[in-house]
């Protein structure tokens, strides 16, 4: 605006008013960083301008944006293309205050410089400005330099607007007073913005670390979960990310926000925070009889110990058949010591194998375990009693995995606890269903999930992917002490079963398959040899 130009106070209170409110609903860096600068030009009705943000580590200024309306010229912020202009050193090499140009001038001084022409000007070095005139065939004459200073009052950055226009003639003219004052007005603004959004900003990447601090702890404590506990968000972004780009079914619908995909995130990571306080020996129970070890070791002791006998009573009665003259019954003893040794042999081995657990335990397996457990033998203290304790034949008589069922119920409190942690925390409201999402991704659609027993009229859909992703990455995961990690074609055909009996979302299991969520994982975490040829039309639940 033309000096001559009386100014409308309320009109430019107005703008400002609604500059502020723009400046502090930007959530995104670069577009705060051009909301800023376009601000500015609007505001003073300037032809180009530059924004620059302080580093404080190099003390220099960094180029951010850069437009120009009469050179259709726009470099950083959201336009994809970088400024080519290294950064402005504010010293020398020698630590001298670099005060020979406008900007460095102004931020080292804190101060507003105004230039009426730049090339009439005998204070500051224009060089740079002429060369890039003459490259352009642009004339830079008026020049508006301003500081941005946050609340402790550190300059943050700078915004220099170039060529104020008359808003009637279109013809450069100089920056006034008043123009002087509605600039340190937006930059006292600005400065609020950027240093909110960089508070935001840290806030934000203290409460990533404070997460990832959990979930090493977590690791430290069971370095069987650690990868799962990164994994499953990834896996449950994935998911995310196909399901939102879906057509076709209930899924069309779904269309998350930034703010609620990184809802959806965090509850991922959070997913198992209650695992903190579930102690190690249920968290990595390799075998059915491990506690503080693993007690095979005693039942192996046993076996000897019955080996012992075995030869004893052989030893035992070769000598009486020689003592009463019979030599001829030494034969049939040594057949049946050796009987008993291949019996004893057989029963050990079975007991080992049924130790180390696995997916399915037949009820003739079951019974074989309480057979050899219901045989008598003489321990270390002279007494007599069962080969095995109730405990130890419960223990294993697990039909799945390596847990019996009071190690279960242990095990299932993670997610109370975790909704517990979680749900006393002052989340914001952008992450308010942090707390449910990541409580329930061991829910089934059908109900018997736990531990709310939520179903499909209860389950939101996000808290369904991180269900989906948690199974996924469960049964493919090669670093768990109970099992190795399955080959791709099991793990689907253990999901597409778990569709048919309504246990996890099938629109979501549709898109996992069809788009190759399962596939692209694979090739990123899974080992070579778990990689194996799918048949999809195999698949149950699924219809290719």
């Amino acid at each position: 605006m033309h000096p001559s130009h009386s100014r409308d106070l309320t009109q430019c209170l107005e703008q400002l008013n609604r500059i502020g409110i723009a400046l502090s609903r930007e959530r995104d860096n670069s577009k705060l960083l051009e909301t800023i600068l376009i601000a500015a030009k609007r505001l003073l009705n300037a032809d180009g301008g530059t924004l620059y943000l302080l580093e404080e580590e190099s003390r220099t200024l960094r180029f951010e944006v850069l437009r120009s309306d009469s050179l259709q010229l726009h470099m950083g912020g959201t336009s994809g293309q970088p400024i080519p202009f290294p950064p402005i050193p504010l010293y020398t090499p020698d630590g001298q205050p670099q005060t020979g140009m406008v900007v460095t001038y102004a931020v080292l001084h804190d101060t507003t410089v105004m230039i009426d022409d730049a090339y009439a000007d005998q204070h500051f070095d224009f060089s740079g400005t002429r060369r890039f005139d003459q490259k352009t065939g642009y004339r830079s004459r008026s020049f508006l330099t301003v500081p941005m200073k946050n609340h402790e009052g550190l300059i943050i950055g700078a915004f220099q607007l170039i060529n104020a226009l008359d808003p009637e003639t279109g013809q450069v003219r100089t920056f006034s007073p008043d123009d002087r004052q509605l600039a340190e007005s937006l930059a006292s603004q600005a400065a609020i913005a950027l240093t909110n959004h960089q508070l935001l900003d840290q806030l934000q990447s203290l409460f990533e670390g404070l997460i990832q601090l959990i979930n090493t702890a977590i690791d430290h404590k069971s370095p069987y979960t650690g990868a799962h506990c990164q994994r499953v968000p990834l896996l449950t972004m994935m998911i995310a990310a196909v399901a939102s780009r879906s057509e076709r079914g209930p899924l069309k619908n779904f269309r998350p926000t930034p703010e609620e995909l990184y809802e959806l995130k965090i509850a991922g990571l959070l997913h198992d925070c209650g695992k903190i306080a579930t102690p190690v020996h249920v968290v990595d129970k390799a075998t059915k009889l491990e506690t503080l070890f693993d007690r095979i070791a005693l039942v192996d002791a046993r076996f000897e110990a019955l080996k012992r006998d075995a030869e004893i009573d052989r030893l035992k009665g070769q000598l009486a058949a020689l003592e009463r003259g019979d030599p001829a019954a030494i034969p049939a003893l040594e057949q049946r010591f050796q009987e008993q040794l291949a019996a004893l042999a057989d029963d050990r081995e079975f007991l080992r194998h049924t130790n180390i657990g696995g997916e399915f335990m037949d009820a003739a397996a079951q019974e074989r375990v309480r057979r050899i457990g219901a045989r008598r033998w003489v321990g270390p203290d002279g007494q007599e009693g069962p080969f095995l304790s109730d405990e130890e034949i419960d223990n294993l008589c697990i039909a799945r995995g390596t847990l019996n069922a009071a190690e279960r119920v242990i095990i299932q409190e993670h997610v109370t606890l975790t909704m517990q942690m979680l749900e006393a925390l002052p989340w914001p409201k952008a992450l308010r269903r942090v707390p449910e999402y990541a409580g329930s991704h061991h829910e089934k659609l059908n109900g018997g999930g736990y531990h709310r027993g939520l179903n499909e009229s209860s389950l939101p859909l996000p808290a369904r992917m991180i269900c989906l992703a948690d199974v996924f990455e469960a049964l493919t995961a090669g670093d768990r002490p109970y099992k190795p990690g399955k080959l791709l074609s099991e793990t689907l055909f253990i999901l597409g079963r778990m569709v048919q009996s309504h246990e996890i979302d099938p629109d979501l299991f549709d898109i996992f398959i069809r788009e190759g969520v399962w596939l692209d994982y694979a090739r990123k975490y899974l080992q070579p040899e778990q990689i194996d040829e799918v048949d999809l039309s195999r698949i149950p639940g699924y219809v290719p």
